[in-house]
């Protein structure tokens, strides 16, 4: 908090993931954790510093199956360098040890027990005392493709094995957050996204995960055309026309939102490694991105009415596969962190 910047709510977090998602095998190798960590904690815009990293529980960052004694060294590393730990990523993709969430009876036991053990890190976390605020997150790890051989049953599938999932972090004192993106079936659309959050119908425990960049893709229909809020060929550079479709996706998934991504969007895809193509992440100041990032997250942060609603303590900053020569430039988290700090300043409290 400084004069300039009095805010202290919700609190900044950067991603440690974009050094693992996307890296490894025929892509770039994964940029180490203790990296990740370091290159947070250097950041600064007039004094201000990142007060947090969230984290996706998958090696080489943090082994699921981590001990007791695992946790400490991990809790210890975070405290050293000043920052704290919030929602954390369950590692429920087949290629991750996980299983399909519409997958038969051994895919969804996978499932499930990525979440188990997720629920756990993130429950011990929290007895450590470096974990104050957060949820666990995961999506419905399938494609759309295998989706769409039946919707109505699929979707019903993946609500059932949620409800279960909401079991699970009930037992741990923990949340979880369904995080909407193009590229999960039965997530791929925001109308899809609030047929299953109200097909679970676990608002106390399950709640939905919005990125701005992955938002931006819903508002196009990018793999449910039919469910397009803006028309084909909708002129992005105006942002009268991107408020408009935020206006009324917002208003859909807003009072589900418990999780939020800070990013930036030129409206195209990407995949990188084993990860799908989705909504493309950005740096801030890309001259092709069509979001007013601090603006617009209002749309999220506020009600229809403006008023704050203080539905989570901490927003993080997620920019998963960039580059390794981007992501190793002390400049690139500065410009970041620049922008979580205007968020702050435009939607805080203290």
């Amino acid at each position: 908090m400084s004069a300039s910047h009095p805010n202290t709510y919700p609190k900044l977090h950067n991603a440690a993931w974009p050094g693992v998602v996307g890296k490894g095998g025929d892509a770039e190798p994964p940029i180490p954790l203790d990296t990740m960590l370091d290159l947070t904690a250097a950041a600064r815009v007039d004094g201000i510093g990142f007060d947090g990293v969230d984290l996706f529980l998958f090696e080489p960052h943090v082994n699921i199956d981590a001990s007791d004694a695992d946790l400490e060294t991990l809790a210890g590393k975070v405290r050293s360098r000043n920052l704290v730990i919030g929602s954390v990523v369950a590692p429920v993709w087949p290629p991750t040890g996980g299983g399909s969430a519409m997958g038969g009876p051994e895919d969804r036991a996978k499932f499930l027990a990525q979440v188990r053990k997720g629920c756990r890190i993130a429950k011990r976390l929290r007895e450590l005392g470096v974990r104050p605020h957060g949820v666990v997150r995961l999506d419905s790890a399938c494609g759309v493709a295998d989706w769409t051989k039946d919707p109505e049953g699929n979707t019903e599938k993946i609500a059932e094995t949620f409800r279960q999932a909401c079991d699970i972090a009930q037992e741990h004192g923990e949340r979880l957050a369904a995080e909407g993106e193009i590229c999960w079936g039965g997530m791929h659309s925001w109308k899809e996204m609030v047929k299953l959050l109200e097909r679970v119908n676990r608002p106390k425990t399950l709640g939905f995960q919005a990125d701005m960049a992955h938002t931006l893709l819903y508002l196009l229909g990018y793999n449910a055309p039919q469910d397009a809020i803006l028309p084909k060929g909708a002129d992005l550079s105006d942002k009268a026309v991107v408020d408009k479709g935020l206006t009324t996706l917002t208003a859909a998934l807003r009072p589900w939102t418990i999780d939020f991504h800070v990013a930036q969007n030129d409206a195209s895809v990407h995949g990188s490694g084993t990860h799908d193509k989705t909504g493309r992440h950005c740096l801030p100041n890309d001259p092709n991105g069509k979001l007013d990032i601090a603006r617009h997250a209002g749309f999220w942060l506020r009600d229809a009415k403006g008023q704050l609603t203080k539905a989570f303590k901490h927003v993080c900053w997620d920019g998963c596969m960039f580059p390794n020569a981007v992501m190793m430039k002390p400049e690139t988290w500065n410009s970041i962190l620049g922008a979580m700090v205007a968020v702050r300043d435009a939607h805080g409290w203290r």
